[in-house]
């Protein structure tokens, strides 16, 4: 885990611009899923206890990676760890009428 002068904890205002990011990362050879994605949020976030508190969803199946809240600064420092592929907003996506229409909400 990272010393707190590593780790990028946010000031409250801006924890307010804190969203929801999927990660998606490698998949560990010799580690449960869960604590994998839990070592590497802490990397960033300075401490275990964060990370599960950032940490909304591990996925497991179709994708490997996680859902976290995560300021702007901490979606930067963890887009450069190693074992993190990419790090997109989440976002919502309806259908319209036609099937060919995709719109973000």
């Amino acid at each position: 885990m990272a010393d707190t002068d590593s780790s990028v904890v946010p000031k409250p205002e801006e924890q307010a611009a804190a969203a929801v990011h999927i990660v998606y990362t490698d998949r560990p050879q010799h580690e449960e899923l869960e604590t994998y994605h839990l070592r590497t949020l802490s990397s960033v976030l300075g401490s275990e206890d964060a990370a599960k508190g950032a940490l909304l969803y591990t996925y497991k199946h179709a994708a490997c990676g996680f859902s976290a809240k995560l300021t702007p600064k901490q979606v930067e420092e963890l887009s450069k760890q190693p074992g993190v592929l990419q790090v997109v907003a989440d976002q919502t996506m309806r259908l319209h009428n036609s099937p060919a229409k995709l719109h973000a909400i």
